[in-house]
């Protein structure tokens, strides 16, 4: 019998969560900042274009937009990967990461305001922050201002993005 297929996604935007195993509170002090740093690194390094990002005690969310040959699935593999190793390197856990993740490919501006919006508000809603700023996790962060890109030009609406960034100002 022949080997199952992966589903490979097409190329898009993708708001993506990503959850700890058995929503552990696993992605503090330390542990979070060293994804936070596997975001930014896999970024820098022209994997995807990164949108917003916010890390959570037990589950993160990135919009982003994967790169050249990177796919989707390559692109949450990165991020996973990459973290369990770099954190397993300092600290053992038996398991880190849920099984799978979901994701949501962004179709137009307003879907991709809308999941902007939710990933900088998030710590707020959960009580960890006053203001999305706050949280040091966060794309909101005004420490993250300079590592993230715009939306894509597909995504614009004809007069252009100043809703989006109206929202995520407000």
């Amino acid at each position: 019998m022949g080997r199952t297929q992966h589903r490979i996604r097409p190329a898009g935007t993708y708001f993506v969560t990503i959850d700890c195993w058995a929503q552990r509170q696993l992605l503090k002090g330390e542990v979070a900042e060293i994804l936070t740093d596997q975001i930014l690194q896999c970024r820098q390094k022209g994997y995807y274009l990164l949108h917003e990002f916010c890390v959570l005690p037990n589950h993160l969310h990135v919009l982003f937009t994967p790169r050249g040959d990177t796919t989707l699935e390559k692109t949450v593999q990165m991020i996973k990967g990459g973290a369990s190793y770099r954190i397993g390197k300092r600290r053992k856990f038996l398991a880190l990461w849920q099984d799978g993740y979901h994701d949501w490919r962004c179709r137009n501006e307003s879907q991709y305001t809308a999941y902007a919006v939710y990933i900088r508000e998030n710590p707020v809603k959960a009580g960890l922050a006053e203001k999305p700023g706050d949280w040091p996790y966060s794309s909101a962060n005004p420490k993250f201002a300079t590592s993230l890109d715009l939306i894509p030009q597909g995504l614009k609406a004809q007069e252009g993005s100043k809703a989006v960034m109206s929202a995520l100002k407000g």
